[in-house]
């Protein structure tokens, strides 16, 4: 049976499914859009047929319209990073072989010669959309859907391919893990070329029948007085936004922190992800707004598979158990199953909820993929039942003096120092270890630390050889789009 991502069930509805700035639109009036939409790109075809169709759309009405108008017309979707430069652009449209790119007002000039060099048609939305919808095609559940690129942590981007079905089971699965209601309003301000604002805020949301609020970026100010008004239900962010909260809370008056405390611990639900959420982010959160963070595990390849229970205990520094419908197993070095508690392993993920494909790269499908298992690269071990994770292996698990060390475990630990605001540990060859454990540090305003006095610090509080062999005090940390810090562009700064 057809089935098409965006939910049916809402079609006729006049209650509001997206917010945008003043203007709140109603599910009958957004699929009366997307169906023009669709129509429009279209053209004289009865079906795209799987035509790649990018476009670089903030959070907005446009962008909703214009991810499902291409599902509905047949096209895979592929949402691209507003943020990005130009060579990375490149990369994505010549990876993905579009043919039309569809961008804001104003965006065209700057795009004008990639895509006439790429020879990609340059539209905008009033360009495309027609004045009345015309016949749509039925698209079967194992069609292509959309294109998300990795996030180019560890190595070049690769375009990830979900079918229909793969972002049905990835939202279902959500929905019923995470209890969602109609009755349900959540901002979306996170980046929307990420599997996290578009399966599991935007596209839960609407299936949900519930209301999205769009903000084009984190604006903090706007953010919490909406949350001081009592206006969600629901919150979702990274973990460098819930800093970024707290950091904000030092600087406002009592009274308007107290406010916003209490607009948190209103919601049914907080949730954390994209990014390991460090046990005294957890503590603290949940000491100023009463708030469990719920920590959950995906990636653009299998949306969600791993998640701290909605009810039940929510464990800091765990991501939780297997969701409904996803099978998880971890795996040693040699491909053996682990079946030890507290013994380290690769996750490998299987289910409806895994990727088809990278995009014209079967060499990259082909290793990614052991016995019918996603080799996710993710390493992690099993407490009481709850997975907790260690790290990359291509980043995060340090081999130093013959011990297997979790980058993560140690950044944990040294975030509750009390001048350190931000760290990221890496390892760097060494002679004498194999790696060093390396340890590159922001300090709170006005605090300064020395590499003895860390050391000082560290005994007691982790195994010796875990204490940084060396730290950098630095004022940022590189991040990506969605706050995760990339590791390799550290290595840049030595």
């Amino acid at each position: 049976m057809p089935i098409k991502p965006f939910p049916e069930l809402h079609v006729n509805n006049t209650k509001t499914a997206l917010v945008e700035g003043n203007r709140c639109v109603s599910y009958e009036e957004l699929n009366s859009r997307i169906n023009c939409l669709a129509s429009g790109l279209l053209g004289q075809r009865r079906d795209l047929e799987e035509e790649c169709i990018a476009f670089l759309l903030p959070a907005s009405v446009d962008y909703v319209t214009v991810i499902h108008g291409v599902w509905r017309a047949g096209g895979i979707a592929v949402p691209l990073n507003v943020a990005s430069a130009v060579s990375e652009l490149d990369h994505y449209l010549s990876c993905a072989g579009v043919s039309r790119m569809l961008v804001g007002d104003g965006k065209q000039k700057s795009l004008s010669d990639l895509c006439k060099a790429l020879n990609i048609e340059l539209l905008t939305v009033g360009d495309v959309i027609s004045d009345s919808a015309g016949p749509l095609p039925e698209i079967e559940e194992d069609r292509r859907a959309m294109m998300l690129f990795t996030s180019g942590t560890t190595n070049k981007p690769k375009g990830v391919v979900s079918t229909h079905k793969t972002i049905v089971a990835q939202i279902t699965t959500l929905i019923d893990a995470w209890e969602w209601i109609d009755g349900d309003v959540i901002p979306l301000f996170l980046p929307l070329h990420h599997i996290h604002g578009i399966i599991n805020i935007l596209s839960c949301g609407l299936w949900a029948g519930a209301t999205v609020h769009l903000y084009p970026r984190f604006d903090i100010k706007e953010i919490t007085q909406a949350v001081t008004a009592g206006t969600f239900t629901v919150f979702m962010a990274v973990p460098t936004i819930y800093v970024k909260l707290i950091e904000y809370f030092d600087s406002a008056d009592e009274t308007e922190v107290r406010q916003i405390c209490e607009g948190f611990k209103s919601m049914r639900l907080n949730i954390s992800g994209s990014a390991a959420c460090p046990v005294n982010l957890f503590m603290q959160w949940q000491d100023l707004t009463s708030q469990v963070l719920l920590e959950r595990y995906g990636m653009t390849e299998i949306g969600m598979g791993i998640s701290n229970p909605y009810s039940g205990e929510r464990r800091a520094g765990c991501v939780g158990q297997p969701l409904p419908g996803v099978e998880v197993k971890l795996f040693d070095e040699r491909d053996n199953p682990v079946i030890s508690e507290s013994i380290a392993g690769e996750i490998r993920i299987k289910g409806q909820n895994v990727f088809l494909e990278y995009w014209n790269n079967t060499e990259a499908t082909t290793k990614s993929f052991r016995d019918g298992w996603f080799c996710t690269g993710d390493v992690a071990m099993v407490e009481d039942g709850y997975y907790r994770i260690m790290g990359r292996s291509s980043v995060d698990i340090i081999k130093s003096g013959g011990y297997k060390l979790s980058a993560l475990e140690i950044e944990g630990v040294l975030l509750t120092h009390d001048d350190i605001a931000e760290v990221a540990v890496i390892g760097v060859e060494d002679e004498v270890w194999g790696e060093a454990v390396t340890a590159f540090i922001c300090l709170r305003q006005g605090a300064s630390l020395n590499y003895e006095e860390l050391k000082s610090w560290c005994s007691g509080r982790m195994s010796p050889y875990k204490i940084p062999k060396t730290i950098r005090i630095v004022n940022s940390l590189p991040r990506n789009a969605m706050g995760k810090v990339t590791k390799p562009d550290l290595r840049k700064l030595l």
